[in-house]
């Protein structure tokens, strides 16, 4: 796992190898799993269980209030782990604990085939 932080602005969230990934969301059922792709991209194929929210669009924040307990982990990512790397930093400073996919959706479906 890798703790990314850069100055005092951004907050720090976890950023986990596929196989680190899978571990976490087996290891604590309270976790709730974000994709922050776009619909197309979601209904292409997602992780069992994921939310979809948006992180391109402009409510991203409010949908994410909306949806997701402040109290429980979240775990999120995208296609390729640069879209969940901008939305794990705007949902930590939001006073979320999050967790981030580094490979993105198409690192996570190489590991599933290498299992």
């Amino acid at each position: 796992m890798f703790s990314f932080t850069c100055c005092a602005q951004k907050p720090a969230f976890g950023s986990y190898s596929p196989a680190e990934f899978e571990k976490l969301l087996k290891a604590d059922t309270t976790i709730q799993l974000v994709d922050v792709r776009t619909p197309d991209e979601f209904e292409a194929g997602h992780i069992d269980k994921a939310d979809l929210i948006n992180v391109l669009e402009s409510d991203f924040l409010t949908r994410a209030d909306s949806l997701l307990d402040r109290s429980k982990p979240v775990a999120v990512y995208c296609r390729s782990g640069r879209r969940s790397k901008d939305a794990a930093v705007k949902l930590a400073k939001k006073g979320y604990k999050v967790h981030e996919l580094d490979t993105g959706y198409m690192g996570w479906m190489e590991y599933l085939k290498s299992k």
